[in-house]
């Protein structure tokens, strides 16, 4: 999910960062649409002066009403939320490393031709596409998306920070039906507008997305090559991936965290070395030392890592993409823990904890040991319940312990 250089999705987490302003004043936020009539009006001149037809505006906005969920989800961000082990966990489990395998034999030739065109490494479409929308799960999309227009149009509305960016984005969207693109009850999405397989904001559909598939229109739902294709494309235009290199590495280091940029070679003179004993690569390529964790494992990030950056702003997202990557294509775990982490439950532990939730009253929504939003939720009711502090719906060690202690 991203945008355009001047409102990228930067914007959602300086939101995010934010939320303390709309969690201190709630109402404001929730509050009946009071208000909200009179400001479609003026946005209705505002649209068609930027070109959006009557007959579009009438189709997609005369009758719509706000989706005041968002709020909701804009102060709930868990880039800001979990601790940066569970976000790992969350995101580089056993069903996505072992699905990210199945998508990857299943469209082959797709990342073959990708990586030729663009240079990206496959690893790194995979996992953007695992954690984006679980490879295209259509379940995903019809349980999980909302229609794109009543949230973007209450975040427009009623966002206090960024309604400029909001309300671009909305008549992005409107475009996208002007031009024959798309329909309004297609075009489903998260919270925040993103759609598709890798979550595209309107604005990227409209200036990234490109037809990868020939078949005559510019999708990112549907076959996913125009998804993955335009989303390669947008990784060396706007976050100048680099042809050949790879993200980075764990390394060990001797000191503290380093700032500043230099060789690979540099780093391994000041006695930086790979956790895993083989060898850097690409000894004259740069990279800056990271150690997110005190204690934890330390990375040497290159110019590709900031690329994933630029996709989603967060540290903790790009270190997610990066590592999901490495494990798809048959790489280990970190090496060095975090401190105070858990290792993460291997597939047949999430089905075991989901069988026993949903046997103790808490609907998980399935047992396919995938953990979506049903059963964080059926977690957090029975981490209130059973007394485990904090509540946070992170189904780990603790809490399937806990369950097996019940029975």
């Amino acid at each position: 999910m991203t945008q355009h250089d001047s409102l990228s999705r930067r914007t959602l987490l300086r939101l995010g960062a934010g939320a303390a302003a709309l969690a201190a004043h709630p109402l404001a936020a929730l509050a009946a649409p009071a208000g909200f009539e009179s400001w479609r009006d003026g946005l209705r001149e505002r649209a068609m002066a930027k070109g959006i037809s009557a007959v579009t505006w009438s189709r997609v906005m005369a009758h719509l009403e706000p989706d005041m969920s968002v709020f909701k989800e804009l102060r709930n961000q868990p880039e800001f939320k979990e601790q940066l082990w569970q976000y790992i966990n969350r995101r580089v489990s056993d069903w996505r490393v072992i699905n990210g395998k199945i998508a990857l034999k299943d469209n082959a030739a797709l990342f073959a031709r990708i990586e030729k065109d663009f240079g990206v490494e496959r690893g790194t479409l995979l996992a953007l596409w695992g954690v984006e929308s679980a490879y295209g799960d259509p379940l995903v999309q019809q349980n999980h998306m909302r229609p794109v227009f009543p949230a973007l149009a209450a975040l427009a509305w009623n966002e206090p920070r960024r309604k400029a960016y909001w309300e671009a984005e909305l008549i992005n969207a409107l475009k996208i039906v002007d031009r024959g693109w798309s329909t309004p009850e297609e075009m489903r999405g998260s919270w925040a507008g993103a759609m598709g397989h890798t979550q595209w904001m309107p604005e990227v559909w409209l200036n990234v997305g490109f037809d990868y598939d020939g078949d005559g229109k510019i999708s990112p739902f549907g076959r996913p090559d125009d998804a993955l294709g335009s989303t390669a494309r947008y990784l060396v235009n706007r976050g100048h991936y680099h042809r050949g290199e790879h993200w980075g590495y764990e390394v060990r280091a001797p000191g503290g965290n380093v700032s500043g940029s230099r060789s690979y070679a540099a780093w391994q003179n000041a006695g930086v070395v790979r956790a895993d004993g083989e060898a850097f690569p690409q000894p004259n390529a740069s990279a800056q030392l990271w150690i997110p964790v005190e204690g934890g494992p330390a990375f040497l990030l290159g110019p590709n890592f900031y690329s994933v950056k630029s996709y989603n702003p967060a540290m903790s997202y790009a270190l997610a993409i990066c590592h999901l990557g490495d494990r798809i294509l048959g790489g280990p775990p970190f090496i060095q823990q975090f401190p105070g982490s858990e290792r993460a439950l291997t597939l047949a532990e999430v089905q075991e904890m989901q069988k026993r939730l949903t046997a103790a009253g808490f609907d998980t929504g399935g047992t396919d040991g995938r953990v979506g939003n049903d059963t964080m939720q059926a977690i957090r009711d029975f981490q209130v319940k059973a007394g485990i502090q904090p509540a946070d719906g992170y189904g780990g060690l603790k809490v399937l312990a806990k369950l097996r202690q019940n029975g």
